[in-house]
């Protein structure tokens, strides 16, 4: 082979092995016992996936916490640990089932300055959305909560800073935390109480098992946390019906058992003080079969439809998983022992 021929074949192979990879969503199966399509305690599994660990902008597709549909816009928006902002489109087949995704765009989270944002400020964790269903494309707005800097600020679908909503005066001190990274994990808005944010664990002076859903205006509901062993509130979603759909992740250590609990939180009416009721909707157990990862993004996509997503901590040995569900009515399960 003449020589120039085979350093050019060289070179191609170099280049070749140290292309960017493409973005692949990848159909897996969660359980050997429940296939796409069929009913587990209180919800209908719609699909899984498996998404690769890629660049798109300079920017890692990794360590995904949030979501949020924009159905005006078609999207899946999703938020990292890394303060990065991802577009995302899913697919679907003939039986309308999850598919394939592909990933559209990708933003850095900008603060006041309109320069990225740097740690200890990039910590984002919880995702909501404004005006992304009144048939207006261009006026949506992003919610989303931090860790290690607690707050909520408002975002545009390119990550640009919109302003920041002034917390309740427990939530504003770090030091009411436990922990820096046991903050403000979950965002919502809901019609009649307009944003609501919760802690991931309690806070450092409330019991334990009961974190506080708070109102901007200081208001709060103590809700009780799974019974599951380090159960923490990663993300809800309110729901037309004035309840909310919260999603709570337990994790001990490697060797112990991951568990994952969607539960249904129907809060009171606007004239009337009383507690909150929640019941599990669907309880999922490492230990019984289940492939699963951190999950801590949940958002609904359609009727009674839902996204959730995990966060793999940018990690090789874990997982971004991208489930669709659909929520049966009035079908809590029993709460786990």
């Amino acid at each position: 082979m003449p020589r120039l021929l085979l350093i050019f074949m060289l070179v191609l192979g170099f280049q070749g092995a140290c292309a960017t990879p493409e973005f692949q969503a990848t159909p897996i199966t969660l359980t050997d016992q429940v296939s796409v399509g069929e009913v587990y305690q209180g919800i209908r599994l719609l699909g899984a996936l498996r998404l690769n660990d890629v660049e798109r902008n300079g920017l890692r597709l990794c360590g995904l916490s949030g979501l949020a549909w924009d159905e005006d816009a078609g999207l899946l928006y999703a938020i990292s640990d890394q303060g990065n902002l991802f577009h995302l489109r899913p697919e679907f087949d003939a039986n309308d089932a999850l598919s394939g995704a592909r990933l559209v765009a990708a933003y850095p989270l900008r603060d006041v300055r309109d320069q990225p944002l740097r740690s200890p400020w990039t910590d984002a964790e919880g995702l909501a959305i404004l005006n992304g269903d009144n048939g207006k494309p261009d006026d949506t707005e992003l919610l989303i909560s931090f860790e290690g800097k607690p707050r909520v600020v408002r975002y545009s679908p390119a990550g640009l800073w919109k302003g920041e909503k002034r917390l309740p005066a427990p939530l504003r001190d770090l030091r009411n935390y436990r922990h820096p990274n046991e903050a403000l994990e979950a965002v919502t808005v809901d019609p009649r109480w307009g944003v609501l944010t919760g802690t991931e664990t309690p806070l450092r002076h409330d019991p334990d098992g009961q974190i506080r859903l708070f109102q901007m205006n200081g208001r709060f509901w103590r809700y009780p946390l799974s019974s599951a062993p380090n159960s923490a509130l990663v993300a809800m979603e309110a729901l037309p019906d004035g309840s909310l759909l919260t999603l709570e992740r337990a994790f001990v250590a490697p060797l112990r058992p991951l568990i994952i609990s969607l539960r249904r939180v129907m809060l009171p009416a606007v004239d009337r003080a009383e507690p909150l009721s929640v019941a599990d909707v669907a309880v999922f157990n490492s230990s019984q079969g289940w492939l699963l990862d951190n999950f801590e993004g949940l958002t609904r996509y359609r009727g009674q439809r839902f996204f959730m997503v995990s966060d793999d901590n940018c990690k090789f040995w874990q997982a971004t998983l991208l489930v669709e569900f659909a929520l049966l009515p009035d079908r809590p399960a029993p709460a786990a022992p």
